[in-house]
C-alpha cells in the first residue's frame, strides 16, 4: 500500500489524538510509551491541539511529528523527533553532550507492519533532523525497552546501534530502556 509521509499540520489534532490512542492500545504499549491509554483519553482537546501545533511546521522547530497516510486517508504510523541541546535538560535519559535528535512515539498500526513503513517514517524524521542548520545535529538517538526485541530489530535494521547506555524504566526501576543511536556521517 502506498503512503504519503509528511509532517503533521496544526489543525490535524483530532487525527494526532486518534493515532496516539491507537498506539496506546497496542500490546507493547506498556513498555513502549511513557503514558497509558487512560491518561491519553483523559487529556483535553486543548492538550491535543497544543501537541499537534508543537509538532507541526508552525510549531517551535524543536519537535516534528511525521505520519504515514494511506490512500484512503487513514493514518497508519508515526514518529516524533525532538531536538535536544547540550544546555537544556533532556526530557528523557541522559542530557545531550552534543546537539542531537531524539526519536519518540514510534508506532505503526499492526495491519500496516511489514511494508517498510517504519523505515520510511524514520527516513523522514532523520532527514529533517540532519537538514537542520541550527542546531547542527550530531547524532540521532532513541530508547527501547530491554524486552521490546521487535522494535530493537527494526531500529538496528535502520542503522541504529546500541550505545551501551541505559536508564531505568519509569515506573519499573528493575527494567531498563536501552539507548540506540546513529552518529552523523562525516
Amino acid at each position: 500500500m502506498e503512503h504519503v509521509i509528511r509532517a503533521v499540520r496544526a489543525d490535524e489534532w483530532r487525527l494526532v489524538k486518534e493515532l496516539r490512542l491507537a498506539a496506546l492500545q497496542d500490546p507493547v504499549a506498556p513498555i513502549a510509551f511513557l503514558e497509558t491509554h487512560e491518561q491519553g483519553v483523559a487529556q483535553s482537546d486543548a492538550f491535543w491541539q497544543e501537541r499537534a501545533l508543537g509538532a507541526s511546521e508552525a510549531g517551535s522547530g524543536e519537535v516534528r511529528q511525521f505520519v504515514a497516510i494511506a490512500a484512503d486517508g487513514r493514518w497508519d504510523g508515526s514518529v516524533t523527533v525532538l531536538i535536544e541541546r547540550p544546555d537544556v535538560k533532556a526530557r528523557f535519559g541522559d542530557g545531550a553532550q552534543v546537539h542531537q535528535a531524539h526519536v519518540v512515539g514510534v508506532f505503526v498500526r499492526p495491519e500496516a507492519r511489514g511494508e517498510g513503513l517504519a523505515e520510511e517514517l524514520f527516513r523522514a524524521g532523520m532527514d529533517w533532523a540532519w537538514s537542520l542548520e541550527e542546531p547542527r545535529i550530531e547524532r540521532v538517538r532513541l530508547y527501547v525497552h530491554q524486552d521490546n526485541e521487535r522494535a530493537a530489530a527494526v531500529y538496528r535494521r535502520i542503522g541504529f546501534v546500541a550505545t551501551g547506555q541505559s536508564v531505568p524504566m519509569p515506573g519499573d526501576p528493575s527494567a531498563r530502556d536501552l539507548e540506540y543511536a546513529v552518529e552523523r556521517a562525516l
